[in-house]
């Protein structure tokens, strides 16, 4: 199951992006409103939201100033959250979240639309910093 966001363009160069994004204490600041939970350890943080599982999410992968990719640290459910940055200009920045997960055609129908809800929230909490 794929899941892209909308491409935000933020005041920021790909740099300060990056460098956000990189430090995981920052994503809180981009969690719904209604977050439960936030909790960083290391290289991996884990969130808890009303009505399903905490979540923890691990630094897979980061391609500087273009691509930082947050995993599950689970292997019960696979999935990849990735933000890819493209620099328009010296401080303008587009950002596009992408998650790609490997469900059950089951699990794919319950998930997909609260899934898509949260990558749209992230997707406008980026927009506003």
């Amino acid at each position: 199951m794929n899941i892209n966001g909308n491409t935000v363009t933020i005041e920021k160069s790909a740099e300060e992006v990056f460098t956000f994004f990189t430090d995981l204490k920052n994503f809180e600041q981009l969690m719904p409103e209604n977050i439960q939970k936030f909790e960083v350890d290391g290289d991996s943080f884990i969130f808890g939201l009303p009505g399903m599982p905490e979540i923890r999410l691990v630094l897979k992968d980061k391609t500087e100033f273009s691509n930082i990719t947050l995993g599950a640290a689970s292997s019960k459910l696979p999935f990849t959250l990735a933000a890819d940055l493209n620099e328009v200009s010296e401080n303008k920045t587009e950002v596009t979240l992408n998650f790609d997960g490997e469900f059950n055609a089951m699990m794919a129908m319950m998930i997909k639309k609260p899934l898509t809800k949260f990558v749209d929230t992230l997707t406008e909490n980026i927009g506003k910093l």
